[in-house]
């Protein structure tokens, strides 16, 4: 804390010298600022120095780069709450969608510590995870120890990824725990919030059989650390979103549940409901939700157990194999479940989506999926098919308050467990260089189910920590200036 009050006296009184006699590293002049917190909206100029803004004025600015964006917005840069992808090829796509922060915290990230450090010096944008709850659930359990052994090895490699995590722990997906593997795990969940995990990941949706008592317990453990909990429900159905929010209320813990349209499927209304009067009530629980109609798993998770047509209300022809694009069958199902082939499931209707993208409070977040050329399009094109789909096109809701959902609601979501997010998703005076420059006019998303990825069009300038590594829309070569984003239990 006294870093940052001494950052914030030195720019205070550097700006007393007068706008004239400073030389900014770069300034932004002549765009459309919007900044979600102060609700400026009006055409400034913006000056940054070493990694942070220093002025946002209507008068001129000096800049030893300049660079005028003129009839573009310049916005906090979007913040992610919910990405799979995690290495470069995926953060290029996700910074050509205007991302500057992308977190994996729904699932997290085994071997916390190792994993930050893997990442150091080499992300084109901000990286960061929640503890994943499964993995050390797993580890509690010693039978498992080559597994997690074998999962160490993979992250020093840079080699680790959700399909090899998947074959390592899941068949302890499937085991109950005793007593003293209950106990052990809350332990090795406090050692790896204290390696620098942002709160607690916990897909119980793909662990569905774990026991109440079980899931009750990580919730006790949150509520007394005031961890953030993000969830993947049980089920998609209300009595799963029930569950989460009676364990959050009952034990005090922070919640935020992931992809609320996936969640509650035809139910969305009431599931928003259920949140924002839990909220209103003084409870701390939020949701997101992406503006896609489809979800996307791989075919051995849980989702598929018997049952599953019914479950979600599709069948098998609703079904498209990442790898090809091809519709499923019931041979064909049957078949690429045996190597836990990822498809994506088309199961929610567009006006579920619209409604919830419209709903006060809700984050927009990707739950972007590792790189494959056919991956679901919210890898690639989440933020910009929100500004301009629903912004530009649809009207569903308006600028300022879509940038909000994209920048300061998430960034305010995690202060409480990541202090650092204090300075990002505004632009305003101390706060960190994280800026995304778009043209309201023509950004929209070009990844397609069909097609595969591609990168979005509009995406202008992108700059993270004062650097540029996006402008006139390509990605600037061989710069890395991504940083790791941390919890307040880092030791």
């Amino acid at each position: 804390m006294r870093n940052i009050f001494l950052i914030l006296f030195l720019i205070l009184s550097l700006n007393a010298f007068g706008q004239a006699s400073i030389q900014y590293d770069i300034v932004l002049t002549g765009g459309r600022v919007i900044d979600p917190e102060t609700k400026l909206d009006a055409i400034r100029n913006v000056g940054i120095q070493n990694g942070r803004i220093m002025m946002v004025s209507s008068d001129p600015l000096a800049g030893k780069e300049t660079v005028n964006v003129s009839g573009m917005v310049v916005a906090p840069g979007f913040i992610d709450l919910h990405v799979h992808g995690m290495v470069n090829i995926e953060q290029e796509y996700q910074l050509h969608d205007g991302v500057t922060t992308a977190l994996e915290l729904e699932w997290g990230i085994e071997h916390t510590g190792a994993w930050y450090a893997s990442r150091q010096g080499n992300a084109l944008i901000h990286y960061g995870a929640s503890v994943c709850w499964p993995f050390e659930r797993m580890k509690a359990m010693e039978r498992y120890q080559s597994n997690v052994d074998e999962l160490l090895a993979q992250v020093k490699n840079k080699e680790a990824n959700r399909q090899n995590f998947f074959h390592a722990a899941g068949p302890s997906f499937l085991e109950d725990q005793t007593p003293e593997e209950m106990a052990q795990t809350l332990v090795n969940i406090k050692s790896a919030l204290k390696e620098g995990g942002i709160g607690i990941g916990v897909p119980i949706g793909y662990l569905p059989d774990t026991k109440p008592a079980e899931m009750y317990s990580v919730f006790e453990l949150a509520g007394q650390l005031n961890a953030l909990v993000y969830t993947h429900n049980r089920e998609p159905n209300i009595l799963s979103s029930q569950e989460v929010i009676a364990n959050a209320m009952l034990t005090g813990a922070p919640l935020h549940i992931v992809h609320i349209n996936s969640m509650s499927l035809g139910q969305i209304d009431f599931a928003l409901k259920m949140v924002s009067t839990a909220a209103q009530k003084g409870f701390d629980i939020t949701t997101e939700l992406y503006p896609y109609t489809a979800a996307s798993t791989g075919l051995m998770t849980a989702m598929f157990n018997e049952g599953w047509q019914e479950k979600l209300g599709i069948d098998y022809g609703d079904l498209q194999l990442v790898a090809t694009g091809e519709r499923l069958t019931q041979e064909t199902f049957t078949r690429h479940r045996r190597t836990n082939q990822y498809v994506i499931m088309h199961m929610m209707q567009p006006e579920w989506i619209a409604r919830g993208i419209a709903a006060p409070g809700v984050i927009i977040g990707s739950d972007g999926m590792p790189y494959s050329k056919l991956a679901h399009p919210r890898t690639a094109g989440t933020f910009s098919r929100v500004l301009g789909k629903y912004v530009r096109e649809d009207q569903v809701l308006d600028l300022n308050t879509a940038i909000e959902k994209m920048t300061l609601l998430p960034a305010k979501r995690l202060e409480g467990i990541a202090p650092m997010m204090r300075f990002k998703g505004r632009i305003q005076v101390g706060a960190d260089a994280d800026i995304t420059v778009f043209d309201p006019n023509t950004i929209i998303d070009k990844a397609t189910f069909e097609g595969g990825l591609e990168f979005s069009e509009g995406i202008e300038y992108v700059l993270v920590n004062g650097t540029f590594v996006l402008k006139n829309g390509e990605t600037v070569p061989n710069v890395f200036p991504g940083q790791g984003v941390y919890g307040k239990f880092k030791k």
